[in-house]
């Protein structure tokens, strides 16, 4: 079950690096956590990725994001939930809940710690 929600999972973060709609990051961490319960060899494949590695280590070493990463993340949800309330849902109720959802992911976003991008990591 764990492995069949990593490969979910990790399918999901791939799309995001897509479809501005779909966030990559929590989809990765999530596909690390469930294959560091399921497969030893598929979690040292993640971890050791040289496009989602670096980042993976960086946060469960809780060094946190990289500012890039936060910039393109906040630059790409803004843009998603701005064509989204604007020009794509016509409901207000439902604009009103992607901004307050969005406002929650950016909140956490920001508060996470931003780690020097030359730093070594482990």
């Amino acid at each position: 079950m764990l492995l069949a929600c990593g490969w979910l999972s990790f399918g999901l973060g791939i799309v995001g690096m897509f479809l501005p709609i779909l966030p990559t990051a929590p989809f990765i961490l999530l596909a690390a956590a469930c294959f560091m319960r399921s497969s030893e060899s598929l979690h040292r494949w993640l971890v050791e990725h040289p496009t989602f590695g670096i980042h993976i280590k960086d946060y469960l070493d809780g060094r946190g994001l990289r500012r890039r990463s936060k910039v393109v993340a906040l630059l790409t949800l803004w843009a998603s939930v701005s064509v989204s309330v604007l020009l794509l849902v016509p409901l207000l109720a439902i604009d009103i809940a992607i901004v307050v959802i969005a406002a929650a992911v950016t909140v956490y976003i920001l508060r996470l710690p931003t780690c020097d991008e030359f730093a070594p990591t482990r």
